[in-house]
Protein backbone atom coordinates (compact mmCIF):
# COMPACT_ATOMS: atom_id res chain seq x y z
CA UNK A 1 0.00 0.00 0.00
CA UNK A 2 2.86 2.46 0.47
CA UNK A 3 3.19 2.36 -3.14
CA UNK A 4 0.42 3.68 -4.15
CA UNK A 5 0.55 6.42 -1.92
CA UNK A 6 0.75 10.40 -3.59
CA UNK A 7 4.52 11.64 -3.35
CA UNK A 8 6.12 14.62 -4.83
CA UNK A 9 8.00 13.36 -8.04
CA UNK A 10 10.40 16.96 -7.96
CA UNK A 11 13.87 15.71 -7.14
CA UNK A 12 15.56 15.73 -3.62
CA UNK A 13 18.40 17.70 -4.85
CA UNK A 14 19.12 20.20 -7.44
CA UNK A 15 22.61 21.15 -7.99
CA UNK A 16 21.86 23.93 -10.26
CA UNK A 17 19.66 25.61 -8.06
CA UNK A 18 20.27 28.84 -7.13
CA UNK A 19 22.50 29.41 -3.27
CA UNK A 20 20.78 30.74 -0.81
CA UNK A 21 23.05 33.41 -0.89
CA UNK A 22 22.23 34.68 -4.23
CA UNK A 23 18.63 34.36 -4.06
CA UNK A 24 19.57 36.92 -0.19
CA UNK A 25 21.36 39.30 -2.91
CA UNK A 26 18.56 39.46 -5.80
CA UNK A 27 15.81 40.14 -2.87
CA UNK A 28 18.45 43.34 -1.79
CA UNK A 29 19.02 44.49 -5.24
CA UNK A 30 15.37 44.52 -5.98
CA UNK A 31 14.39 46.21 -2.60
CA UNK A 32 17.00 48.39 -2.23
CA UNK A 33 17.88 49.36 -5.70
CA UNK A 34 15.19 48.74 -7.55
CA UNK A 35 16.31 47.11 -10.22
CA UNK A 36 14.89 44.66 -13.10
CA UNK A 37 15.36 41.13 -13.42
CA UNK A 38 17.77 42.02 -16.51
CA UNK A 39 19.72 44.40 -14.85
CA UNK A 40 20.31 41.75 -11.96
CA UNK A 41 20.87 39.04 -14.06
CA UNK A 42 23.83 41.27 -16.17
CA UNK A 43 25.06 42.22 -12.17
CA UNK A 44 25.43 38.19 -11.23
CA UNK A 45 27.15 37.90 -14.36
CA UNK A 46 29.65 40.68 -14.16
CA UNK A 47 30.26 41.06 -10.42
CA UNK A 48 30.24 37.52 -9.25
CA UNK A 49 30.35 35.20 -12.20
CA UNK A 50 27.00 33.66 -11.59
CA UNK A 51 25.45 32.63 -14.85
CA UNK A 52 21.69 32.79 -14.90
CA UNK A 53 19.03 33.09 -17.57
CA UNK A 54 16.72 36.45 -17.04
CA UNK A 55 13.78 34.11 -16.90
CA UNK A 56 15.41 32.29 -13.84
CA UNK A 57 15.60 35.55 -11.78
CA UNK A 58 12.38 36.27 -12.66
CA UNK A 59 11.14 33.26 -11.43
CA UNK A 60 12.77 34.03 -7.94
CA UNK A 61 11.17 37.82 -7.80
CA UNK A 62 7.73 36.40 -8.40
CA UNK A 63 8.39 33.77 -5.83
CA UNK A 64 9.56 36.85 -3.42
CA UNK A 65 6.95 38.63 -4.45
CA UNK A 66 8.97 41.42 -6.14
CA UNK A 67 8.20 40.86 -9.64
CA UNK A 68 5.62 44.07 -10.06
CA UNK A 69 6.69 47.33 -9.75
CA UNK A 70 3.93 48.16 -7.52
CA UNK A 71 5.05 45.07 -5.04
CA UNK A 72 8.06 47.75 -4.17
CA UNK A 73 6.38 50.76 -4.38
CA UNK A 74 6.36 52.76 -1.45
CA UNK A 75 2.27 53.08 -1.59
CA UNK A 76 1.72 49.61 -3.70
CA UNK A 77 0.35 52.06 -6.49
CA UNK A 78 1.17 50.96 -9.56
CA UNK A 79 3.41 53.46 -11.58
CA UNK A 80 3.29 52.07 -15.08
CA UNK A 81 -0.06 52.39 -17.36
CA UNK A 82 -0.66 51.13 -21.13
CA UNK A 83 0.52 53.62 -23.99
CA UNK A 84 3.98 54.21 -26.09
CA UNK A 85 4.96 57.44 -27.60
CA UNK A 86 7.38 56.34 -29.98
CA UNK A 87 10.11 58.13 -31.47
CA UNK A 88 11.14 57.22 -35.01
CA UNK A 89 14.88 58.42 -35.51
CA UNK A 90 17.12 59.78 -33.83
CA UNK A 91 16.25 63.87 -33.00
CA UNK A 92 12.57 62.68 -33.51
CA UNK A 93 11.27 63.49 -30.51
CA UNK A 94 13.41 65.06 -27.38
CA UNK A 95 12.50 65.77 -23.84
CA UNK A 96 13.65 68.40 -21.15
CA UNK A 97 12.86 68.63 -17.81
CA UNK A 98 13.99 70.21 -14.54
CA UNK A 99 14.25 67.93 -12.04
CA UNK A 100 14.64 70.47 -7.94
CA UNK A 101 17.23 68.61 -5.47
CA UNK A 102 18.13 70.13 -1.53
CA UNK A 103 21.83 71.00 -1.52
CA UNK A 104 24.02 69.28 0.80
CA UNK A 105 25.89 71.36 2.78
CA UNK A 106 29.79 71.01 3.55
CA UNK A 107 30.67 67.59 5.66
CA UNK A 108 27.00 65.91 4.48
CA UNK A 109 23.67 66.90 5.48
CA UNK A 110 20.93 64.78 7.35
CA UNK A 111 20.46 61.79 4.81
CA UNK A 112 24.33 61.12 5.90
CA UNK A 113 23.80 61.86 9.69
CA UNK A 114 20.84 61.29 10.48
CA UNK A 115 17.68 63.74 11.31
CA UNK A 116 18.57 66.17 14.18
CA UNK A 117 21.82 64.88 14.47
CA UNK A 118 24.63 67.30 15.88
CA UNK A 119 26.24 67.33 12.51
CA UNK A 120 23.69 68.22 10.15
CA UNK A 121 22.69 71.09 12.64
CA UNK A 122 25.86 72.17 12.37
CA UNK A 123 25.78 71.95 8.44
CA UNK A 124 22.58 74.18 8.61
CA UNK A 125 24.27 76.68 10.94
CA UNK A 126 27.42 77.60 9.05
CA UNK A 127 24.71 78.35 5.94
CA UNK A 128 22.07 80.53 8.49
CA UNK A 129 19.95 78.07 7.89
CA UNK A 130 19.41 78.39 3.89
CA UNK A 131 21.20 75.20 2.19
CA UNK A 132 18.97 76.04 -0.88
CA UNK A 133 18.60 73.98 -3.97
CA UNK A 134 20.17 72.70 -7.19
CA UNK A 135 18.71 72.46 -10.54
CA UNK A 136 19.26 69.50 -12.56
CA UNK A 137 18.58 70.28 -16.32
CA UNK A 138 18.49 67.23 -18.56
CA UNK A 139 17.54 66.65 -22.31
CA UNK A 140 17.41 63.63 -23.44
CA UNK A 141 16.57 61.93 -27.55
CA UNK A 142 14.29 59.70 -26.94
CA UNK A 143 14.78 57.25 -30.13
CA UNK A 144 18.55 56.39 -28.61
CA UNK A 145 18.23 57.49 -24.77
CA UNK A 146 21.01 59.75 -25.16
CA UNK A 147 21.01 62.18 -22.89
CA UNK A 148 22.53 65.46 -21.26
CA UNK A 149 22.63 66.77 -17.65
CA UNK A 150 23.72 69.64 -15.76
CA UNK A 151 23.69 70.89 -12.35
CA UNK A 152 22.50 74.63 -12.44
CA UNK A 153 22.27 77.26 -10.33
CA UNK A 154 18.02 78.11 -10.66
CA UNK A 155 15.52 77.46 -13.46
CA UNK A 156 14.82 80.77 -15.01
CA UNK A 157 14.39 81.13 -18.52
CA UNK A 158 17.73 82.69 -19.04
CA UNK A 159 19.25 78.97 -17.65
CA UNK A 160 17.08 77.13 -19.37
CA UNK A 161 18.33 78.55 -22.87
CA UNK A 162 22.22 78.80 -22.17
CA UNK A 163 21.93 74.66 -20.95
CA UNK A 164 19.67 73.89 -24.36
CA UNK A 165 22.35 75.58 -26.64
CA UNK A 166 24.83 73.43 -24.71
CA UNK A 167 22.81 70.58 -25.19
CA UNK A 168 22.32 71.29 -28.47
CA UNK A 169 26.46 71.43 -29.19
CA UNK A 170 26.65 67.69 -27.26
CA UNK A 171 23.69 65.76 -29.56
CA UNK A 172 25.68 67.50 -32.73
CA UNK A 173 28.58 65.71 -31.46
CA UNK A 174 26.44 62.42 -32.03
CA UNK A 175 25.27 63.65 -35.33
CA UNK A 176 21.50 64.69 -33.58
CA UNK A 177 21.96 67.98 -35.92
CA UNK A 178 17.84 68.90 -36.01
CA UNK A 179 15.66 68.36 -33.57
CA UNK A 180 11.76 67.81 -34.94
CA UNK A 181 10.02 68.05 -31.88
CA UNK A 182 10.78 69.34 -28.28
CA UNK A 183 8.64 67.92 -25.40
CA UNK A 184 8.63 70.09 -22.10
CA UNK A 185 6.30 70.84 -19.37
CA UNK A 186 4.44 73.86 -18.10
CA UNK A 187 7.22 75.48 -16.82
CA UNK A 188 7.43 79.18 -16.48
CA UNK A 189 10.92 78.40 -18.24
CA UNK A 190 9.52 76.47 -21.40
CA UNK A 191 6.59 78.72 -21.97
CA UNK A 192 8.46 81.94 -22.04
CA UNK A 193 9.00 84.27 -25.14
CA UNK A 194 12.79 84.64 -24.90
CA UNK A 195 12.96 80.40 -24.86
CA UNK A 196 10.44 79.81 -27.74
CA UNK A 197 12.62 82.84 -29.69
CA UNK A 198 15.51 80.98 -28.55
CA UNK A 199 15.15 77.82 -29.90
CA UNK A 200 12.50 78.04 -32.92
CA UNK A 201 15.53 78.16 -34.96
CA UNK A 202 16.63 74.47 -34.04
CA UNK A 203 13.43 72.96 -33.49
CA UNK A 204 10.26 71.66 -35.84
CA UNK A 205 8.28 72.54 -33.26
CA UNK A 206 7.57 72.40 -28.94
CA UNK A 207 5.20 70.33 -27.87
CA UNK A 208 4.19 70.81 -24.07
CA UNK A 209 2.55 68.34 -22.05
CA UNK A 210 -1.42 68.65 -20.22
CA UNK A 211 -1.53 69.96 -17.37
CA UNK A 212 -0.90 67.45 -14.36
CA UNK A 213 -0.19 64.82 -16.93
CA UNK A 214 3.86 63.88 -16.63
CA UNK A 215 3.73 60.90 -18.33
CA UNK A 216 4.05 62.48 -21.96
CA UNK A 217 7.12 63.20 -20.43
CA UNK A 218 7.75 59.70 -19.15
CA UNK A 219 11.11 58.97 -20.94
CA UNK A 220 12.57 62.20 -19.41
CA UNK A 221 10.99 61.15 -16.21
CA UNK A 222 12.20 57.58 -16.00
CA UNK A 223 15.98 59.14 -16.87
CA UNK A 224 15.69 61.21 -13.47
CA UNK A 225 14.39 58.32 -11.33
CA UNK A 226 17.27 56.28 -13.09
CA UNK A 227 19.45 59.28 -11.56
CA UNK A 228 17.49 59.25 -8.63
CA UNK A 229 17.99 55.37 -7.47
CA UNK A 230 21.52 54.87 -8.88
CA UNK A 231 23.41 58.71 -8.61
CA UNK A 232 21.77 61.15 -6.42
CA UNK A 233 20.82 58.73 -3.00
CA UNK A 234 22.61 55.73 -3.73
CA UNK A 235 25.40 57.24 -1.27
CA UNK A 236 26.47 59.82 1.50
CA UNK A 237 27.98 62.68 -0.63
CA UNK A 238 30.03 65.05 1.88
CA UNK A 239 29.74 67.91 -0.10
CA UNK A 240 27.23 69.42 -3.21
CA UNK A 241 30.32 69.38 -5.30
CA UNK A 242 31.45 65.68 -4.90
CA UNK A 243 27.84 64.59 -5.78
CA UNK A 244 27.71 67.34 -8.76
CA UNK A 245 30.94 65.49 -10.18
CA UNK A 246 29.26 62.21 -9.17
CA UNK A 247 26.45 63.17 -11.41
CA UNK A 248 28.63 63.92 -14.25
CA UNK A 249 30.34 60.50 -14.19
CA UNK A 250 27.13 58.67 -14.18
CA UNK A 251 26.17 60.80 -16.90
CA UNK A 252 29.25 59.22 -19.08
CA UNK A 253 28.51 55.90 -17.40
CA UNK A 254 24.83 56.29 -18.37
CA UNK A 255 25.25 56.92 -22.13
CA UNK A 256 28.39 54.92 -23.37
CA UNK A 257 28.74 52.02 -20.80
CA UNK A 258 24.70 51.26 -18.84
CA UNK A 259 23.24 49.00 -20.81
CA UNK A 260 19.41 49.84 -21.82
CA UNK A 261 16.51 47.66 -21.97
CA UNK A 262 15.19 50.03 -24.78
CA UNK A 263 18.37 49.81 -26.86
CA UNK A 264 18.67 46.50 -26.98
CA UNK A 265 20.68 45.78 -23.49
CA UNK A 266 23.07 48.43 -25.24
CA UNK A 267 24.03 51.40 -24.32
CA UNK A 268 22.31 54.53 -25.42
CA UNK A 269 25.09 55.81 -27.58
CA UNK A 270 25.02 52.46 -28.83
CA UNK A 271 22.08 53.42 -31.43
CA UNK A 272 24.41 56.22 -33.19
CA UNK A 273 27.19 55.98 -35.27
CA UNK A 274 28.99 59.16 -34.46
CA UNK A 275 31.25 60.37 -31.59
CA UNK A 276 30.64 57.39 -29.14
CA UNK A 277 33.70 57.19 -26.80
CA UNK A 278 34.89 53.27 -25.48
CA UNK A 279 31.19 52.09 -25.70
CA UNK A 280 31.42 48.55 -23.68
CA UNK A 281 28.91 46.33 -22.45
CA UNK A 282 29.57 46.01 -18.74
CA UNK A 283 29.12 48.46 -15.88
CA UNK A 284 32.93 49.33 -15.26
Amino acid sequence: MLGLEDRSSAPAERPSRLAAWVVELIEHWRRKRKWSARRIARELADRHHIRCCVRTVTRWLDRLGLNRIRDIAPEGEDLRRPGKIIARYPGHMVHMDVKKVGKIPDGGGWWAHGRGSDQALAGKRAHKQKVGYTYLHSMEDGFSRLACTEALENETAVTTIAFFHRALVFFAAHNITRISRLVTDNGANYTSKAFRRSTSAFIGRQQRTRAYTPRHNGKIERYQRLMTDECLYARAYDSENERRDAIGVWNHHYNYHRPHTACGDQPPASRLHAGVDNVMTNYS
